[in-house]
């Protein structure tokens, strides 16, 4: 069987959405304001004649081969597959549309994918929740990556959502938005590609204080919220305000959030029209990220240009982590439903853990996985 499934990344609208121990040592109950947007990370996966696994990724350009390779760079996706203690050879591509460590969540859409891919080839049919609870808790206690699980149930959920992190729990709210309110926010956002060549910048809290860092996280929470309720309101032009005051809170949280070039982009961006905004703070490159009323953007852009911005396409994605396609490798046979004979078809597939029961919509070419004969 041939398994294709891909997951979003998103766009960090609000709130603090810093859930780290070695950031958050006050435990204050983390929000993240997201939004998926039409640029995935897809995973491939093909069964191979021999017994093993073999991992290759179009974004870092290399081959692993699990018994040899130790490299870190491996330990995420090598934790993965672990998991799932597969049984037979398998293949497994894994590519993205935006390249890993902008600021988007990339790396996080690639593990939320990639579990999604792998549970469905065991014949497992697990929900968005299990998903994200399953790839989170693979990269922040098996391999012991200090990241943010709000990323997670962004990828395994899309849409836009409001994402609460207790010591406990964390609540996935989507926003009722209506369809005026959700052109206006698609047609107001703007995304600029930064030079590749500009001087990289990373998350470093080690300047600030635990007072100061509690009090910015407090701030940024609540103007989260409040950017929240600006949304279901419909207030677009407050909803750009408080992006920028959230990036001003943000960056003195951050001690290294941005770089003279980056603040010379946004002041400008702000000078011809842009509301608010923010810079995707990571380690190998950058997005600028901006809300701005259509009628100035032409305005925005022109600006931007001489300093190299690259202006970015995208849609708002209301779909999370999903099987894209499902291809049986061996022969095969199906039974028309009854209860829908022009619409669905029962396709019966094998597959290394057991035979499972898949759910094809000839409409969409959409597969949905339904557990069958004994999951687990």
């Amino acid at each position: 069987m041939i398994v294709i499934a891909r997951a979003p990344v998103r766009f960090d609208l609000g709130g603090n959405g810093l859930d780290f121990p070695s950031l958050n040592q006050h435990h204050i109950d983390s929000v993240a304001l997201t939004a998926s947007v039409d640029y995935y990370t897809y995973t491939i996966l093909s069964p191979r004649s021999s017994d093993d696994v073999k991992l290759t990724s179009a974004d870092c350009r290399a081959l692993c081969h699990r018994p040899k390779c130790e490299d870190m760079i491996w330990n995420l996706p090598r934790a993965v597959v672990s998991y799932f203690n597969l049984c037979g050879g398998i293949d497994i591509f894994q590519a993205s549309q935006t390249p890993p460590g902008t600021g988007l969540g990339t790396a996080r859409s690639a593990t939320v994918s990639l579990v999604k891919a792998l549970s469905f080839w065991c014949g497992l049919d697990i929900g968005a929740r299990e998903v994200a609870e399953l790839a989170c808790h693979i990269e922040r206690d098996a391999v012991g990556m200090p990241v943010s699980q709000h990323d997670h149930y962004a990828a395994a959920f899309g849409g836009i959502n409001l994402i609460s992190a207790t010591k406990n729990k964390v609540s996935v709210d989507r926003l009722a938005l209506s369809q005026e309110t959700l052109d206006r926010l698609e047609a107001g956002l703007m995304l600029f590609l930064v030079d590749a060549s500009c001087q990289p910048i990373f998350d470093d809290t080690r300047n600030r204080t635990n007072t100061q860092r509690a009090s910015k996280l407090i701030a940024l929470k609540e103007l989260g919220l409040q950017s929240c309720t600006a949304l279901k309101k419909g207030n677009l032009e407050l909803f750009g305000e408080l992006m920028h005051a959230s990036w001003l809170q943000k960056r003195h949280l951050v001690g290294r959030a941005t770089n003279s070039f980056l603040d010379q982009c946004y002041a400008r961006a702000r000078e011809h029209g842009a509301l608010g905004g923010r810079v995707t703070p990571a380690g190998c490159g950058h997005f600028l990220m901006l809300y701005c009323p259509p009628e100035r953007q032409p305005a925005v852009e022109a600006a931007l240009f001489p300093l190299g911005l690259q202006r970015q396409t995208f849609k708002l994605e209301d779909q999370g982590v999903q099987i894209m396609e499902a291809v049986a490798w061996p022969q095969f046979s199906y039974t028309v439903q009854a209860d829908e004979p022009e619409t669905r078809k029962e396709w019966t597939l094998s597959t290394p853990a057991q035979n499972i029961s898949v759910h094809i919509a000839a409409e969409r070419r959409i597969v949905e996985p339904v557990a069958y004969g004994g999951a687990s």
